[in-house]
């Protein structure tokens, strides 16, 4: 029994010790292998930096409107008794554009005017006899009194019949009518909208501190959604005196000339204030900057050893246009920066630049 069991347990020990030594045996050729495999590298994409010009905006929104703008409205109620225009037509200032049935208003005129030449006639002979001693003061200023007092009703009255009809007060083009003939209009009631849409305005705001880089006669440019491929131009023509003490900003207006009349006003419309151009400045691809809670930083590639590895760069980038972004600090121009394949790298990795074209926009979309 005792033979047995001594003879089990080499047995065990001998099992147990091959596989232990097969393990060892296994991690050493693993280590052997990882010590001798070659250093793998990362394709990536590269562009180099280059100094060039860049112009500095101030972006801001804001709405559209014309450059005189009313809704016309009657002060008094009455019924319409002709309309001289037409819906989207353009006016000339002063042009009629509606009357109300004014003739209890021209009846009443006639009969003042026609009493006011013997009135007339009667303050002047008492002048006359009043001179002479024939009558006294108190009958002259009573003839007086009542010739003033119908001239005062005449001009009443054309005052009247002038509130009764509706003219344009400026040059324009009104607007979709909203009235009929023969219609009773109660006083402000809306006839129609007038806008002189010559010259358009834009009203916007910018914080205080860039106020300093804002004067009058500044170009802007303007963009709207409607018309995404046209540009406007336009130049700051007021600016507010005083600033919001709640908010900090400053309203700036600018005039835009409308000569081909596709901007209405109400439009939402996106401005770029044009500062003074910037010489040698540094911009890099937006999609080669890479975004932490520490900051933003880039991969930069240097030689060492005969291998290209890329480096981690903090940057400081200001202002960004499209798929660009000027960087303030931490690149120079010459600099060779990963645009596509930072994914994988870590800094002082080594990779292998490739020439690749998914990141360069097609010249025309694909049509759905």
């Amino acid at each position: 029994m005792k033979k047995w069991f001594v003879v089990m347990l080499i047995v065990a020990i001998m099992l147990f010790g091959t596989v232990i030594g097969f393990n060892m045996f296994k991690q050493q050729k693993i280590a052997e292998y990882m010590a001798n495999m070659p250093e793998p590298d990362f394709p990536v994409t590269v562009t180099e930096l280059s100094a060039t010009e860049w112009v500095p905006t101030i972006e801001a929104i804001g709405f559209i409107e014309p450059n005189q703008g009313v809704t016309l409205s009657t002060e008094v109620n009455g019924i319409i008794d002709s309309i001289n225009f037409e819906s989207g037509q353009p006016v000339k200032q002063n042009d009629v554009l509606l009357a109300l049935d004014s003739k209890v208003e021209l009846a009443n005129l006639k009969s003042t005017q026609a009493r006011l030449p013997a009135a007339e006639a009667k303050y002047k002979r008492y002048q006359g006899l009043f001179r002479k001693g024939s009558i006294s003061k108190e009958a002259l200023d009573e003839a007086e009194a009542n010739f003033r007092s119908l001239q005062a009703d005449i001009e009443s009255l054309n005052a009247s019949i002038d509130r009764r009809t509706i003219d344009a007060p400026f040059d324009g083009v009104v607007g979709l009518r909203n009235v009929f003939l023969g219609q009773y209009l109660q006083p402000g009631t809306e006839i129609v909208r007038l806008e002189d849409t010559s010259v358009m305005r834009l009203r916007f705001t910018v914080p205080q501190t860039d106020i300093a880089k804002i004067h009058l006669g500044q170009r802007i440019n303007i963009s709207v959604d409607a018309y995404p491929e046209t540009p406007f131009t336009g130049k700051i023509s007021a600016i507010e005196p005083a600033v919001n003490f709640q908010s900090g900003l400053i309203q700036i207006q600018a005039d835009i000339p409308n000569n081909d009349g596709q901007l209405r006003s109400g439009m939402f419309a996106r401005a770029k204030v044009i500062l003074p151009t910037i010489e040698d400045q540094v911009v890099v691809d937006q999609t080669a900057i890479n975004f932490t809670l520490y900051g933003e930083n880039v991969y930069v590639l240097r030689e060492e050893d005969g291998n290209t590895r890329a480096y981690q760069q903090v940057v400081k980038v200001g202002e960004r246009k499209g798929h660009i972004a000027h960087v303030l600090d931490g690149l120079n121009a010459g600099d060779k920066v990963v645009t596509s394949g930072q994914v994988r790298l870590s800094n002082g990795a080594k990779v292998r630049v490739v020439e690749n074209d998914a990141l360069t926009p097609p010249t025309q979309l694909p049509q759905l």
